[in-house]
């Protein structure tokens, strides 16, 4: 009788962690390519001297600024006013 309940308690655990873990609830993850961020952020990074981080930090503010990057290395950032409001915790701008 104990270990008929100890299994049923277990795959009752099982079917709940595994109904939980693929609820249509859970939001979808934004990939850098989801907004065209990849071919934005490469123009916009062409003349950085820190590439790697300058892609790096432009992926993360074109997610989420949906998209809104300046149209060049040179570009005002006034063109994506979430890009140019955007601030890191020092209060510096955050976005290349």
């Amino acid at each position: 009788m104990k270990l008929s309940f100890a299994v049923l308690l277990i795959l009752a655990l099982f079917f709940f962690t595994t109904a939980f873990a693929f609820s249509p609830t859970s939001a979808p993850t934004l990939s850098p390519s989801m907004f065209g961020c990849n071919k934005k952020c490469e123009l916009r990074c062409s003349r950085s001297g820190y590439r790697d981080r300058c892609l790096k930090y432009c992926g993360i503010c074109c997610n989420k600024c949906i998209g809104c990057v300046p149209s060049g290395p040179f570009a005002s950032k006034d063109q994506c006013p979430c890009y140019r409001d955007m601030k890191n915790t020092k209060g510096t701008s955050k976005c290349p």
